[in-house]
């Protein structure tokens, strides 16, 4: 007999698939071979149909296959190269006041990716205790653009509790990501908003200031149910990134970058010149409020490097 299942991807390992249907069952599968002729690769995240051979399942001796095939991958939402997800709603950034410094250029580009994919971004600003006065800029400066901020430390854990709430508010299938480079504390944090997760963590390397990558695959994990009994959603682990993996970030086109710095868009439309580039015109509605002090002026000169990387790229060239 054959039967069909809908469910979220919640690991992938090695060509094999855990899905999870809305019910709470797992069921392990392959993908179809057509997949790789269709240059589709299946993601921790996606919406799919699955289809179960039962008697396949049932034999004793079938080995490594498995009965539950893959068979078709809904659409997405929205999808990131590293880390290789789907459909997510909320990413939570992590990065360290201190050991190792935040590089705000690299934090600045990250954003402006999650927002042009349409992910909630919610930055979490660890190890305060370090270097406290930064720590409380970095909030300040994020607030001020309109972004969610904590900051918490190892020793006192700070608005750990805050962050829970948060969380607590999910609802309906929501997929939230936790991600920050290497060393940042990133598991450590989760380890102790969710302590049954028991997370690896790895230990900061003296010589180079960064930490040991210890996450090595995508895993969804469900987060416990909300009180009415109503299914909350996924809270995924991902592998520490370093600098270069979102340097391929180049799949907008200069023309949308504006809208991914979520401050600028209420100037947008305002300035003396309809195609003004926010870079240096005069009447500019955008390098007025940075006079102004209504934008960071770190945030602009973030914008303008992503410009000038941007600008030159022809259609052809853009990432897909």
């Amino acid at each position: 007999m054959i039967r069909e299942l809908t469910g979220t991807v919640v690991r992938g390992v090695g060509g094999l698939y855990t899905v999870r249907e809305d019910d709470g069952c797992e069921t392990d599968c392959r993908a179809k071979g057509t997949f790789r002729h269709e240059g589709m690769t299946p993601l921790v995240g996606d919406r799919v149909r699955v289809t179960v051979d039962d008697e396949m399942e049932n034999r004793q001796d079938r080995g490594a296959q498995t009965g539950a095939l893959l068979a078709e991958i809904y659409p997405r939402r929205n999808a990131l190269i590293r880390p290789a997800m789907a459909n997510l709603d909320v990413m939570f950034v992590v990065a360290a006041a201190k050991d190792p410094d935040p590089s705000l250029r690299f934090l600045d580009k990250l954003l402006c990716i999650l927002e042009y994919q349409e992910i909630e971004p919610v930055l979490i600003v660890t190890k305060a205790d370090l270097e406290p006065h930064r720590a409380e800029q970095m909030r300040t400066k994020y607030e001020k653009c309109g972004f969610p901020v904590f900051v918490t430390d190892a020793e006192t854990a700070s608005e750990d509790e805050r962050i829970a709430g948060y969380l607590a508010r999910f609802d309906d299938g929501t997929i939230a990501a936790f991600c920050g480079a290497s060393g940042v504390g990133k598991s450590t944090l989760m380890n102790r908003l969710f302590p049954h997760l028991d997370l690896e963590t790895g230990e900061i390397s003296e010589k180079i200031a960064r930490g040991k990558h210890t996450t090595r695959a995508v895993h969804l994990f469900s987060l416990p149910q909300c009180s009415d009994g109503r299914f909350r959603g996924y809270l995924a682990d991902t592998p520490g990134f370093s600098m270069l993996d979102f340097v391929r970030f180049d799949f907008f086109s200069v023309e949308e970058l504006p809208y991914t710095f979520r401050e600028f868009v209420p100037q947008i439309g305002r300035c003396r010149y309809t195609k003004c580039t926010h870079t240096r015109e005069d009447g500019c509605a955008i390098l007025d409020a940075v006079a102004q002090k209504q934008i960071p002026k770190s945030r602009h000169t973030s914008y303008l490097e992503l410009y000038d990387a941007l600008k030159d790229k022809k259609d052809w060239m853009k990432e897909t």
